[in-house]
């Protein structure tokens, strides 16, 4: 990466979730010797840190070059089919051809839709009954970022703040309106659970937020097994 770039990076990837961070990795001037730790230094051409040329003796491989080969993807932008074998080629970049696009294929429909102001919040309930429940959620934001985390209620019948419930899933910041949030949580504590949406931190923009969540019973081997943990608490 150019000597600037990591000091944008710095700069910016405490705005960046957890996840996200863990899939970004910056190189220096040994990206030669981190390559070989991915790929098979016979599989990379010599230019790049490798052992492999052309017939020729050619190190950067010219003969290689050229986009993935017909039915190396299983259908419009999905992944490679992990059955097809195809021959070494080497992709220098450019414009991706528009049927690979798959922004309109991940439209997702939710069921409900709420608009968090700005410097607020906006907390969802559900009434776990039983333990080994698990809770899976879906969302989106549109415009910018949001806060999400989920939490169990230390008082039935009354709205909490966060730092009144216990928390769960701890909040972050999730660049929801790139990305579709999904995720679950197996709930081993009956109760009251608040999937809270936070927007406290903006004070410009409100934030909205499209979002499912639903609750799925426990099959009769995991609620056997929370039942008899030592660490479960009725």
């Amino acid at each position: 990466a150019p000597k600037l770039f990591p000091v944008a990076y710095n700069l910016v990837k405490h705005f960046l979730s957890e996840d996200t961070r863990k899939k970004v990795v910056v190189l220096g001037s040994n990206w030669k010797e981190v390559l070989q730790k991915y790929i098979d230094p016979a599989q990379i051409p010599v230019e790049y840190g490798g052992t492999l040329t052309d017939p020729d003796g050619d190190p950067k491989c010219s003969s290689k070059v050229g986009g993935a080969p017909a039915g190396f993807f299983r259908g419009s932008g999905q992944f490679p089919h992990p059955h097809i074998l195809h021959p070494f080629q080497i992709n220098y970049g450019g414009d991706v051809p528009q049927h690979y696009y798959v922004r309109d294929q991940l439209a997702q429909k939710y069921e409900h839709s709420v608009v968090v102001n700005r410097g607020s919040s906006h907390q969802v309930e559900y009434e776990i009954l039983f333990p080994g429940c698990v809770l899976r959620w879906q969302f989106r934001s549109e415009g910018a970022d949001i806060g999400f985390g989920v939490y169990l209620k230390t008082k039935v019948g009354e709205r909490q703040r966060a730092g009144d419930m216990t928390e769960v899933l701890p909040n972050q910041r999730y660049n929801a309106h790139m990305v579709p949030e999904d995720g679950s949580l197996t709930c081993s504590t009956p109760g009251i659970y608040v999937l809270r949406f936070d927007n406290t931190y903006s004070f410009l923009h409100s934030k909205k937020v499209s979002y499912s969540v639903e609750v799925l019973l426990p099959d009769t081997a995991s609620a056997q097994q929370i039942q008899e943990s030592p660490n479960h608490s009725p």
